[in-house]
């Protein structure tokens, strides 16, 4: 497992060549500290998705470095062999759809990644349970994710994205789908877990319902991204808000 936080220097990414050339990134510089939820912001086009995808280890970078903890994984090449791996233990997913698998149920859809990384299966399903009982869908183990409502299918999401207890949540519009109440619940348990767990967690969105709960923003123009300080309500209290 590596150790926790995110730093990103000089990042850029690049695609096609000549007249086709096209510069995604252009010197991207991040830094977010373990137990720290940071939003990334910006217009369609601006490289949201491909500093994310380079960060996931999905696509790699043109130039720049990336460190997760004490370990580079990127410095003008991957510095990790299998990258798989790396994914699966060491970066969680959010995304806007919650992506389960409908044959699946939720019980097995959480346990499934833990026990794909050769924990018992077990162990695996009772760290899994663990994790939904504390995102208060315990009680839906048993269920198919058909017979969930949307804020319960992206709790599961959640669980799953936090099974491994990677150093690093990537959270891709996790809360597009949801309503003021169910979007802000979201963000108020990613929060939790982040300090329950020491994560540190990039959460790229649009919604202007969550973006008061950021301490830090990152805006994202042009391949370049700019630092500014957020507002760092309470999540929890926005939501007593919303019920009020």
């Amino acid at each position: 497992m590596l150790g926790n936080g995110i730093v990103i220097e000089g990042l850029q990414k690049r695609y096609g060549s000549g007249d086709t050339l096209v510069d995604a990134l252009k010197g991207v510089d991040m830094q977010v500290a373990p137990a720290e939820v940071v939003g990334l912001v910006g217009p369609s086009g601006s490289g949201k998705s491909t500093l994310l995808k380079c960060l996931g280890a999905v696509i790699e970078p043109s130039a720049g470095r990336m460190r997760l903890g004490e370990k580079i994984i990127y410095d003008g090449g991957w510095k990790i062999r299998d990258l798989r791996a790396l994914r699966r233990d060491n970066i969680g997913f959010v995304f806007q759809a919650p992506y389960l698998i409908p044959f699946l149920d939720v019980l097995d859809n959480v346990a499934l990644l833990p026990m794909l990384a050769g924990e018992r299966n077990g162990v695996a399903r009772k760290r899994a349970m663990e994790l939904l009982e504390a995102l208060d869908v315990g009680h839906r183990a048993k269920a198919m994710p058909a017979q969930l409502s949307g804020g319960e299918q992206q709790r599961v999401a959640i669980a799953r994205a936090l099974v491994n207890h990677p150093p690093v949540i990537l959270a891709d519009e996790p809360t597009a789908p949801l309503d003021s109440q169910r979007a802000l619940a979201v963000i108020a348990i990613l929060n939790d877990m982040a300090r329950q767990y020491e994560t540190a967690i990039i959460i790229v969105t649009h919604d202007e319902k969550i973006i008061p709960t950021f301490r830090r923003i990152y805006h994202i123009r042009d391949g370049r991204t700019h630092e500014e300080a957020g507002e760092g309500k309470s999540p929890h209290e926005l939501v007593k808000t919303e019920k009020a």
